[in-house]
């Protein structure tokens, strides 16, 4: 290992200031609270660097009005609620607030109020109040039929917000309770859109030791601000500018004066050889940390270090998930977990971090993981699609492996059709969206399979791979398990029965969409792919899970269950009662389940390709938005 840089010369720095202190030069400098160095990037809804009592700098402004900012929207934190700030107005004492979702009781997420809260808010303790107009209108809101509560044993939250919906804000007064204008037929719908709107808070100035202090520090040219590192957070005042100054060097002096000037010129070249050499002994030790790096060595020796995308600092990603706060934890599986973090350019990513493996754990699984998190790199870095995920860095550090992903703010497939909100979440899948989701998987697959060269095999395709945008659009993820299809010579040779060659691998996947094929012979094809597309088929017809074992030993399985439901003629029996409410099973979702029919065929061979796929899907998306044909049990003979 290189030797550790060097401390800059000791007598450069005594001379520099010796002379310094000779000339009266005078050194200013700015504390980071101020103006001066306030971040001027976008933070709606202020229109310019936010001013006291509001800041976005750490340790600066009023503890209770720290903001953080992005591009679109600007958060705050009372009392560990975060809320979003919608609307602010320098010439009033009002702001309002929109809370996030906020749940700490696991309990919570299977009751209706799941998307409210489960504690009152409280703003007790800090400078704000709740204004009269958002107390006033809960105060008097009542459901219009009190006989239908939910199980109040298991959602207590729930029956007390219906019978007094004013306790959603704490230090509300319950007034004018017997007014009948309140009355609303779903109270809990109601508060969400509430919430959603925003909540008019106040705060009083007289009443906050923090702005008289903050008055009499910019009186005296200082900087308001508070101490971090202590939990009270008391009131600090930061002097703007320190000065270092002496009398000045009298100029009837010439000898004197040239020996201060070759003095200063001698202590710039030393800071300048001092600083370069440290910079130098940097990027060596820097360049040397890398190498030594297995993961990165791995990364370079498989693509050109300019090909791959951007390495991320531990700290950084640290920083931009609040240290991987439970509360940011957004997805959560055997690979690791997902968080939900915001870079200091103000992008709002998803950060898988892969689990650890204990020191117990065999090195094979830890290496397995280690392969894992390269191929995704390797594979996402050479693809561009837009129904893929974007990969926007990762980090290899010690203390853990980081993907850095865009993130999708709707949740997966399977969010919506077995989460906890799923009965909610379904009437947005419409038949029609749920075609327009199967084609844009199908497309995804189509550039995996016959456009990327060589071609991909995902083999993860499930509806939790499936991250779908406010606007329904699909984003297929996960690519740890992908392979590329690079055959050995004799396989063009010795794959006569099938249409495409095969690697010999260990089957790998997620039960109840693994190709079985795959599974028996190991040998994986695009095919395995197709055929865990047409298991999310099924999900997409039925609303049923790939695996569920509660229901009948022969129909854990979803694509056994619904197979023989096609083979004798009762599709129906299976359909999602969603789309039977909604009158949608047409001929087209029977020519959906005959196209799931064919992708799960036992045969790889029978199966067709992903541009068969799409070319079918384009064909029942266009009738789904045309004329609706009689209804038409597939044939399981065609198949």
């Amino acid at each position: 290992m290189p030797p550790p840089p060097p401390p800059p010369p000791l007598l450069s720095v005594t001379l520099l200031f010796v002379i310094l202190r000779l000339l009266a030069v005078d050194l200013t400098v700015a504390h980071t609270c101020s103006p001066t160095r306030t971040n001027i990037t976008s933070c709606p809804p202020f229109t310019s660097p936010p001013s006291f009592p509001f800041s976005s700098s750490p340790g600066c402004g009023h503890p209770s009005f720290q903001i953080l900012c992005s591009s679109n929207r600007s958060f705050i934190s009372i009392n560990n609620f975060s809320f979003v700030l919608l609307r602010h107005d320098p010439n009033s004492s009002t702001l309002v607030l929109s809370p996030q979702s906020y749940v700490s009781d696991p309990t919570h997420r299977s009751c209706p109020s799941a998307s409210l809260p489960d504690r009152a808010i409280d703003l007790s303790g800090s400078p704000f109040r709740f204004s009269d107009a958002p107390c006033a209108r809960l105060s008097v809101l009542r459901q219009c039929n009190i006989s239908s509560l939910p199980n109040c044993s298991r959602c207590p939250w729930d029956c007390k917000l219906l019978k007094s919906p004013v306790q959603l804000l704490k230090g509300c007064s319950s007034k004018h309770r017997s007014s009948e204008q309140g009355c609303q037929q779903d109270v809990l719908d109601y508060l969400h859109t509430f919430l959603n709107l925003g909540i008019q808070v106040q705060w009083d100035e007289s009443n906050d030791t923090y702005f008289s202090r903050c008055k009499d520090c910019q009186s005296e040219d200082g900087v308001c601000g508070f101490n971090t590192s202590d939990t009270r957070k008391p009131f600090r005042c930061f002097s703007s500018r320190s000065r270092i100054s002496s009398p000045r060097v009298r100029g009837d002096s010439p000898n004197r004066m040239a020996l201060l000037c070759t003095l200063f010129i001698f202590t710039c070249l030393s800071v300048v050889v001092a600083l370069a050499t440290l910079i130098f002994r940097y990027k060596g030790l820097k360049s040397y940390a890398n190498e030594e790096n297995p993961t990165t060595l791995f990364l370079h020796r498989h693509r050109s270090a300019n090909l791959l995308p951007p390495a991320f600092s531990y700290e950084e990603l640290e920083s931009s998930t609040n240290r991987f706060d439970p509360r940011n934890k957004i997805g959560d599986g055997g690979f690791g977990s997902v968080y939900l973090g915001q870079l200091c350019d103000g992008r709002v990513v998803a950060v898988k971090k892969l689990h650890r493996q204990h020191a117990a754990a065999a090195a094979a699984g830890r290496a397995a993981t280690t392969k894992s998190f390269c191929n995704e790199i390797l594979i996402l870095s050479s693809i561009d699609h837009p129904n893929l995920v974007k990969l926007y860095g990762y980090c290899s550090d010690p203390r853990g492996l980081l993907l850095v992903y865009d993130y999708v703010p709707n949740g997966t497939l399977a969010d919506h059709l077995h989460g906890s909100k799923s009965l909610h979440r379904k009437g947005s899948l419409t038949w029609q969206v749920r075609v327009d989701i199967a084609l844009q998987t199908a497309l995804a697959l189509e550039y995996l399979h016959l456009t990327v060269r060589p071609a991909i095999v995902h083999r993860d395709i499930t509806s939790s791979n499936i991250f779908v945008d406010k606007e329904m659009k699909v984003k297929v993820g996960d690519f740890g398990l992908s392979r590329l299809l690079v055959f050995p010579e004799s396989s063009s040779s010795s794959s006569s029965s099938s249409s495409s060659g095969y690697v010999w691998t260990g089957p790998q996947g997620t039960p109840g969409y693994l190709d079985p094929d795959y599974h028996r012979s190991f040998r994986l094809t695009e095919k395995s792919d197709v055929y865990s597309f047409g298991v999310v088929l099924f999900e997409l017809i039925s609303g049923m899970k790939a695996v569920d074992h509660s229901r009948d030993k022969r129909e854990v399985a979803l694509a056994d269950m619904v197979v023989s439901k096609i083979q004798v003629g009762t599709l129906q029996q299976v359909v999602d009662p969603v789309l039977m409410v909604e009158g949608e099973v047409t001929s087209t979702v029977n020519a959906v389940a005959e196209l799931a029919f064919r992708c799960v065929a036992a045969d790889k061979d029978d199966r067709p390709d992903a541009k068969e796929i799409v070319a079918e899907l384009k064909r029942i998306r266009n009738r789904t938005r045309g004329h609706r044909a009689p209804n038409v049990a597939p044939d399981a003979s065609k198949s």
